[in-house]
């Protein structure tokens, strides 16, 4: 409970970056929305306490020519790929390794 849990979802749909899709999904409440470039940021606290940080993020967030230095940074900073049958961020994580 000391931490947090930070998610990326990399998406077309800008339907995803609705703050009630991850309420509905997660339950309760939207403590914070931000825009950090082109990261749409959706926080919710838990009935627990336990806040999730949603990045919802076009899937170009994931290019890799070239990889953006912040893309590179959130990459770098350890990251497990929980579903990815197109391996966009297999070659992501590639990028990131040889930079």
């Amino acid at each position: 409970m000391d931490s947090d849990v930070d998610i990326v979802v990399l998406t077309d749909n800008p339907r995803h970056a609705e703050a009630g899709v991850w309420t509905g999904l997660l339950g309760g409440e939207v403590v914070r929305l931000a825009d950090w470039g082109p990261l749409r940021e959706v926080r919710v606290r838990r009935p627990s306490g336990l806040e999730v940080e949603m990045g919802v993020v076009p899937v170009s967030w994931a290019d890799t020519d070239p990889v953006d230095s912040g893309t590179s940074r959130v990459i770098s900073d350890r990251h497990r790929a929980v579903h990815d049958p197109a391996g966009v961020l297999a070659r992501l994580s590639a990028a990131c390794e040889h930079q």
